[in-house]
């Protein structure tokens, strides 16, 4: 990979908790991403997936090490860097509008027009004024979408984002990120314990070891873009790739 990275993590390990009851967590992470490349990592549970996105993200001060927005050092609050939680972060007292608003209200700004078509291209339009108890689970989920975009970031941070969803409704999510990132060919680093999610949105998959996590294996996805997962599941080098990953994910579970 080249040198101009769009995103670095270089060294970092973290450790919880102090001297010799410390539990190290992350253990000489290193990753680049290209600018629009979109990256997932897969491992087993209590690897550090998630804990890695808040290193990145400036919510967890890492041990050791570093990460890099453009060669320069992440600082907390960069709304540079836009990240999408597994949970449900949308403020029950807002309406999916007002919910949209916020990262431009942060700012200073006002610009309905562009939250709105932000609804609408995320497949929600007609229920700007609706609140979140009204909304349905994947409802809920673009709306979320809807709002990261509106902060206008250059890196996506995904947390299992659609890991609490029905299959079907998952399927219909995937195929609409698929679309959005198409068009917007933004940095995406996803996480996910969904082997065919990561396969079928990815340009990479990096296999994180059991605990302490690092990248054990990096995988490239060979899947020609524009993707379709009606069709992606046929494919045989999915297939072929699947079972790789499956083979490798199952050693590391065994360790964990």
């Amino acid at each position: 990979m080249t040198t101009e990275a769009k995103l670095r993590v270089e060294g970092v390990s973290l450790d919880f908790g102090k001297a010799e009851r410390s539990l190290r967590v992350l253990e000489n992470v290193n990753l680049e991403l290209r600018q629009g490349e979109f990256c997932t990592i897969v491992g087993p549970s209590g690897c550090g997936k998630s804990t890695l996105l808040n290193v990145i993200a400036g919510l967890t001060p890492p041990t050791e090490g570093a990460s890099y927005l453009d060669g320069q050092v992440i600082a907390p609050g960069d709304p540079k860097i836009g990240y999408m939680f597994q949970s449900d972060t949308l403020l029950p007292w807002n309406t999916a509008l007002e919910n949209v608003r916020l990262p431009l209200e942060a700012v200073g700004r006002k610009d309905d027009g562009r939250c709105l078509d932000l609804l609408k291209r995320v497949g929600v339009g007609g229920f700007a004024d609706a609140y979140p108890w009204q909304l349905s689970g994947g409802m809920k989920k673009r709306v979320q979408l809807a709002r990261l975009l509106a902060q206008e970031p250059e890196v996506l941070l995904m947390d299992e984002p659609f890991g609490a969803l029905d299959a079907q409704t998952k399927l219909l999510i995937q195929e609409e990120l698929l679309r959005l990132w198409e068009s917007t060919r933004l940095t995406v680093l996803f996480v996910t314990h969904d082997l065919s999610e990561a396969i079928c949105l990815s340009d990479r998959v990096l296999l994180f070891s059991a605990r302490p996590g690092r990248v054990k294996t990096e995988y490239s996805v060979p899947l020609e873009r524009p993707r379709n997962i009606e069709t992606i599941v046929q494919d045989r080098q999915y297939n072929e790739l699947f079972v790789q990953l499956w083979r490798s994910l199952k050693e590391e579970i065994q360790l964990s």
